[in-house]
């Protein structure tokens, strides 16, 4: 294993045993968008040493997501096909006495930790393990106890400088050696995610700060196989709009459901990419301009408040911004035909980009008129000037109306806009007006469905 390479390569590593929500795909996001700002490359590993609840069905949905927020991976990984690399690194490890098995039962595991703290005393591994006789591993092993294994840390100070939080200093005697490998042969996480490390040569881990205690191990771990850890960065976590910690249960936090409600992909993006961030929460209208702006020291180190409301809203905003180059192969999806003038007149006033075929319904199909004024709808027909209309014609028509019925302001526009679209709000009319049927418009305003 070396980790001599300085190229830029950075890792999302999900377990497949559930679907990605906006936690742990804004870790997805920092990783890619520091790859595309560095010029680096971004890896896709599947740690799916989990047998019991890691699927295929999962991992495929977890593909998924990521290809529709358009975080593009480089390398792809799958730990359940590395063992033999794992098991290298058991054997290492072992010869170098770094990596020693422990018999402790759960339960005496538990009443250990128990008698330390009514002692006062931090709950941390006494290492009993390492003393145990000859006669007693025996005894052991003939009442078919089978162990787990733990890395022996050093007693030291472990320090680095983190890309977000600065330099962190961690007293390894703090903490318990960690448990590599279960009871019965099993893998934990963090022996597979160093090799990988390792053998795929990823210069910098970035991550959420509820990994941070994690890191001194791992730096240990790195340093026993004698190679150089990556670059450490921990960003704040999400909380909700209230500041209380996420709930993992509600479906709006699952990618797969902010897909299914309709929102962009770039709205997404870019409300994950700028909330916790000194950036204003504003929407980008490409990766390219989100990845120029990625910059750690941007980072807050408060949480990051997601409001579900502010995501609806920026995905409005991205709506509202986006050209007709950005939205003509969503129109076509949608059989919309009415091109450039159709998407300018009406992006302004949707909220989701299925809002557009209601509009296309007023231009094209059929509606149900609101007539509230009968004498103006009526003089209104006879005033309709003849087609083709032009964005000229809308004015030419109510000047002509307001003369002959005195109608004026919201006593002119309003009764038009309800019989003519059915709706009080909504986009121009001035634009919308010539891109529809004149017969269709005389039926509407006789209140028919047309």
């Amino acid at each position: 294993m070396s980790g001599d390479d300085k190229k830029v390569r950075v890792r999302f590593a999900p377990s497949p045993t559930g679907r990605l929500h906006v936690g742990n795909i804004r870790t997805a996001l920092f990783n890619f968008l520091f790859a595309r700002h560095s010029t680096g490359e971004f890896m896709l590993r599947l740690d799916d040493t989990d047998t019991a609840r890691s699927t295929d069905e999962f991992a495929q949905g977890i593909k998924d997501d990521l290809t529709w927020l358009g975080l593009t991976w480089d390398i792809e990984a799958r730990q359940s096909d590395r063992y033999v690399e794992y098991e290298k690194a058991v054997r290492h490890l072992t010869e170098a006495g770094r990596l020693y098995p422990c018999y402790e039962t759960a339960d005496e595991l538990d009443l250990k930790r128990r008698r330390q703290l009514a002692r006062g005393r931090p709950p941390v591994y006494d290492r009993a393990a390492l003393t145990l006789s000859e006669e007693e591993l025996e005894k052991y092993e003939k009442q078919g106890r089978r162990p787990h294994w733990r890395f022996k840390l050093d007693h030291r100070v472990v320090v680095w400088n983190d890309l977000v939080r600065g330099e962190q200093k961690i007293d390894a005697a703090s903490f318990s050696d960690p448990v590599l490998i279960r009871q019965g042969g099993g893998y934990l996480y963090t022996l597979p995610s160093v090799v990988d490390d390792i053998d795929f040569k990823i210069s910098h881990v970035i991550r959420g700060e509820d990994h941070v205690a994690n890191t001194a191990a791992q730096i240990q771990l790195f340093e026993a196989f004698g190679t150089e850890p990556p670059q450490f960065g921990h960003h704040n976590l999400l909380v909700n709009a209230d500041g209380e910690a996420l709930s993992k249960r509600k479906n709006s936090l699952a990618i797969a459901g902010l897909r299914e409600e309709g929102l962009e992909p770039l709205a997404v993006n870019s409300h994950a990419a700028t909330i916790g961030t000194s950036y204003p929460v504003a929407p980008y209208q490409s990766m390219k301009e989100i990845a120029d702006l990625f910059d750690f020291s941007k980072l807050s180190r408060a949480p990051a408040r997601f409001d579900e409301n502010e995501l609806r809203q920026i995905n409005a905003r991205f709506l509202h911004e986006l050209d007709y180059v950005g939205a003509a192969e969503h129109l076509e999806k949608l059989k919309i035909t009415g091109g450039e003038p159709f998407w300018l007149a009406v992006r302004g006033n949707i909220e989701l980009f299925c809002d557009v075929e209601l509009w296309w319904r007023v231009v094209t199909g059929e509606i149900t008129p609101m007539i509230d004024d009968e004498v103006l709808c009526e003089a209104a027909q006879d005033l309709l000037p003849c087609e083709p209309f032009d964005e000229q014609t809308w004015s030419i028509w109510t000047k002509a109306i307001k003369g002959e019925t005195g109608a004026k302001g919201k006593g002119l526009f309003m009764p038009l806009r309800k019989a003519l679209t059915g709706q009080e709000h909504g986009p121009e009319l001035k634009l919308l007006l010539p891109m529809m049927d004149r017969a269709r418009i005389i039926d509407r305003l006789k209140g028919k469905t047309a």
